[in-house]
């Protein structure tokens, strides 16, 4: 796809910032920022082409770090509606395993689409389907990334323990052992690319304790270790999945966790909703990272992530949209603000505030994905910004720029910026013709709940 290059900018006196001593904006050269202005001030270093900000809220770009590209196709879906977690998975397994590769790839391109254009630079997606027709689905998801210029951890997902051995999920949308393993393997070796600036990762995240079996999570850890990859699951989304650990294997979800050689700095978790005060200290200790999903607890009814104990035990907290049919969005800026008042619910007003949000969709998301050089605008990280204009009726009488976006419920960004190249200009993704997109993804929607109901 075309894209605008400059080899170095300023973007100049944003209306706010979120970055310390940068009210005079930054300097981008290449893919990095190599300088902070200060208000009033004027850039030390030179620069070939200036970017009036004034009238902009200059954010890091948002780091989305839990999704599920392939839901897009399956939002608001009929037979899914009111229901809770256990429930509404089984009522879409059946759905799911009849996507076919050409769904996936526009699914793909249509999520990181939306999350591109509400300020999200890097994404993490949690793919654990592989139908027969869909084995090679990371690799498709790794060309949709690229074509649109998107950085991303792409997570290698599994399910090895299906119905007939007591699981969730239905036989046909289940591997082997080995199946999962030497795929995984593939695809650290095809794609993961460990240098600063990545475009691509790989890490690895069979589902949850309900769809696989012990033997794949603890060869699972011994993989991601042996390569230097992150590990990444659902859990303790709901007290179904605790019950579900105490049936199964006689343990609660933290102490599995432990059994399997998952509890340590490498592993991120979805959800962490339902833990008690010795697992909360045990995940802290060991250093695992907690993405909350504000959006997908409210909608399927899971609860509330515990943030601040989390973060007092020593856990990083960062965020995700989840799939696109428990949110049913793949909004960054809205899931912001939907984490702010959902945590706030739990914690109060005065300790949930703007900025908490702010930092936990960048630096805190930047650190569960393994990263240091992105999730800030500072001198040396890379140049991923997101600015949003506050020129709709909504933004009207705000006095906050900063405060506004979210209080006042910001839904799309005006520019976005990734490795120093716009990718969204005016609103729109450069050379991306959205109705066009619109038409092929709602085609496939249907075809699936075609096949689905055949």
């Amino acid at each position: 796809m075309t894209s605008i290059n400059q080899t170095s900018i300023w973007i100049k006196n944003p209306l706010a910032i979120f970055a310390e001593n940068s009210d005079g904006g930054v300097v981008i050269k290449d893919q990095k920022i190599i300088e902070l202005v200060p208000l009033g001030g004027s850039p030390v270093s030179s620069f070939d082409e200036i970017y009036d900000a004034s009238d902009s809220v200059v954010l890091p770009g948002l780091i989305n770090t839990h999704h599920h590209f392939y839901q897009t196709l399956t939002r608001a879906y009929p037979e899914a509606l009111n229901k809770e977690l256990f429930p509404w998975l089984k009522s879409l397994y059946k759905v799911w395993a009849h996507i076919q590769p050409e769904m996936l790839a526009v699914s793909t391109e249509l999520a990181l689409s939306e999350l591109l254009l509400s300020g999200c630079t890097t994404a993490s997606d949690h793919h654990y389907l592989f139908p027969s027709q869909l084995e090679n689905a990371i690799d498709i998801q790794a060309e949709e990334a690229q074509k649109l210029g998107m950085r991303v951890v792409l997570t290698r997902g599994s399910m090895s323990l299906g119905e007939k051995d007591g699981g969730l999920p239905p036989q046909s949308v289940v591997q082997t052992k080995e199946q999962i393993l030497s795929d995984s393997e593939r695809l650290i070796k095809t794609y993961h690319d460990s240098q600063e600036g990545a475009m691509t990762q790989i890490a690895l995240a069979p589902c949850s304790p309900f769809s696989v079996t012990t033997d794949l999570m603890i060869e699972t850890a011994a993989l991601a270790q042996h390569y230097d990859v992150r590990l990444h699951t659902h859990l303790a989304e709901t007290i179904d999945e605790e019950n579900f650990c105490l049936e199964k294997f006689g343990l609660r979800t933290v102490d599995y966790l432990e059994s399997v050689g998952w509890l340590s700095d490498r592993t991120w978790l979805a959800h962490g909703i339902h833990f008690n005060k010795e697992e909360i200290k045990k995940l802290g200790q060991s250093g695992v990272g907690i993405c909350h999903c504000p959006s997908s607890n409210m909608m399927l009814a899971s609860g509330i992530c515990h943030s601040l104990e989390l973060e007092e035990a020593g856990s990083i907290i960062g965020l995700g949209v989840d799939g696109s049919a428990s949110n049913d969005g793949s909004n960054m800026i809205a899931e912001l603000r939907q984490a702010m008042y959902l945590q706030r619910l739990r914690y109060g007003a005065s300790k949930i505030t703007h900025q908490k949000a702010y930092d936990w969709a960048t630096k805190g998301s930047a650190a569960l994905l393994g990263r240091n050089d992105i999730g800030e605008i500072s001198i040396g990280k890379q140049a991923d910004m997101a600015l949003f204009k506050l020129d709709e009726l909504r933004f009207s009488g705000s006095h906050d720029s900063l405060a506004a976006l979210l209080l006042c419920g910001a839904q799309k960004s005006d520019r976005v910026m990734i490795a120093g190249q716009w990718k969204v200009v005016d609103g729109k993704i450069i050379g991306k013709d959205e109705s066009e997109l619109i038409s092929r993804h709602s085609g496939a929607a249907k075809k699936l709940r075609q096949l689905a109901n055949a």
